[in-house]
């Protein structure tokens, strides 16, 4: 296990938030990692970087099926359109590479830079949720209630809004 993960572990123990991991192969989009389904339950996540015209930066946790309407999302977050940002940014601010982005990057001091932390409404009908733990190597399972509570102890109120 590398360092980060170790310290992101660390971290849960000291929230007391109980995960379960499950390493695989690098998964890098939603259809490779649907292999998966079946041998870890709970919801599974898709997590898009985004930025607006201004470089706001904008974390989106969505079920894995949902499709983000990003214009009405920049719309209702009161922001410029949205593309996706830059692989360089992702590394300073979450502290992961692309194919890697997870909510559970918010530990990283550079999401302080976050503008917002959107969580799909989608989620909230499971009692556990999946993430990738810093890498896209492995999953780890943990309760929705912990992974808010998470973002929270990371600095960020997530905002829970509907995406499609």
């Amino acid at each position: 296990m590398d360092l980060a993960r170790a310290k992101l572990f660390a971290y849960l123990d000291t929230l007391g938030i109980a995960s379960t991991t499950v390493e695989h192969d690098a998964m890098f989009t939603v259809e490779q990692s649907q292999a998966l389904r079946g041998t870890i339950p709970g919801a599974h996540t898709k997590n898009l970087f985004l930025r607006d015209k201004d470089n706001r930066l904008v974390l989106v946790v969505a079920k894995e099926d949902t499709t983000v309407d990003l214009k009405a999302l920049a719309k209702k977050l009161g922001l410029g359109r949205f593309s996706f940002g830059r692989p360089e940014q992702m590394r300073a601010v979450l502290g992961v590479e692309p194919g890697s982005v997870t909510a559970l990057a918010l530990m990283n001091e550079g999401s302080k830079d976050l503008a917002a932390v959107v969580v799909d409404e989608a989620l909230m009908a499971f009692a556990e949720v999946n993430c990738h733990p810093l890498d896209n190597r492995a999953t780890t399972r943990l309760a929705l209630a912990d992974l808010l509570r998470f973002m929270r102890a990371c600095g960020h109120e997530p905002q829970v809004l509907p995406l499609q």
